[in-house]
């Protein structure tokens, strides 16, 4: 197999015209261009270079062979480019997810300020509701970095970003908007707008409501925290809702909770050492989770 080195060799004196200049093009002393010419011919098996009393000019095989000796520099060249853009985090790829009620207060920011700074990055971004389904993607190596509440499943490493209030949305005319707060014990036998089983928040909420010893009564169920928030002010039922989730002109009743209910948000990291990842990482623990007090 010819090195890049021998078919570089053999392009520069072609363009040169002599094995002296294109010596020194290459910083080569004459030997050791020679030697990669004659190694170049010894492996395709015939000259590739007809001596003249003046210079070189290629022979029909190396005619032949010249476009694709430069096509094959030329991809090594863009390997090198490609290669080192990528570890300077000037161009690439990010794998985001994100829980669905956390993608426009805490990603959209990043995301514009990314749009403009750096053009040459590709970020794909999927919204789940399961913390543990973004860390099967970030263990499986489908996700570079998920956004949202922990997994017991993720072992890989993890950064911690803050935490986000859960508070309570109240239907209108109900007797808990007079509450400055609702505690757990006024939810009780209250009916609840709740969770689907895909969606994480009804196993935590379940699990906080029963170390409380409070079993809530769901109405209705739903997938999304967003509607879960909009079907409580429409009057089905009390709806436990990250902030995250709450539209910035959302005119229900909110009240939080009594003592004050958070969740942890952490960003799950699946390539550590990848540049951009880390870049996206320090933009996220600089911004922090908005509205909420820093872990």
């Amino acid at each position: 197999m010819p090195t890049l080195r021998a078919l570089e060799c053999f392009v520069a004196v072609v363009d040169c015209g002599s094995v002296t200049a294109a010596s020194v093009r290459l910083h080569l002393s004459q030997p050791a261009l020679s030697h990669q010419l004659a190694a170049l011919e010894s492996e395709i098996g015939t000259p590739l270079l007809e001596r003249l009393p003046r210079g070189v000019r290629p022979t029909p095989t190396g005619l032949a062979i010249l476009a694709d000796a430069e096509a094959a520099l030329a991809s090594a060249d863009r390997v090198v480019r490609t290669g080192r853009a990528l570890s300077d985090g000037s161009h690439g790829r990010v794998r985001l997810a994100c829980v669905e009620s956390m993608t426009v207060p805490v990603l959209a920011p990043i995301l514009r300020t990314w749009a403009r700074k750096y053009r040459d990055v590709d970020i794909e971004l999927t919204e789940h509701s399961s913390a543990d389904a973004m860390a099967d993607g970030v263990a499986h190596g489908d996700i570079d970095l998920a956004v949202g509440p922990p997994s017991n499943r993720f072992t890989g490493r993890v950064a911690e970003l803050g935490t986000e209030d859960i508070v309570a949305v109240i239907p209108e005319g109900l007797d808990l908007t007079d509450e400055t707060a609702v505690s757990w014990t006024e939810l009780r036998e209250r009916s609840m707008v709740h969770y689907h089983p895909s969606n994480g928040l009804r196993v935590w909420i379940d699990a906080e409501a029963s170390a409380r010893d409070v079993a809530l009564t769901p109405s209705t169920r739903t997938r999304s925290a967003s509607t879960a928030a909009q079907l409580a002010r429409a009057g089905l039922g009390i709806a436990l809702v990250p902030v995250t989730a709450l539209p910035s002109r959302f005119d229900g009743v909110v009240k939080p909770m009594r003592p004050p209910l958070r969740r942890t948000v952490v960003a799950m990291i699946g390539s550590p050492s990848d540049p951009l990842v880390q870049r996206f990482v320090a933009d996220l623990l600089r911004r922090g989770i908005p509205g909420n007090r820093p872990l």
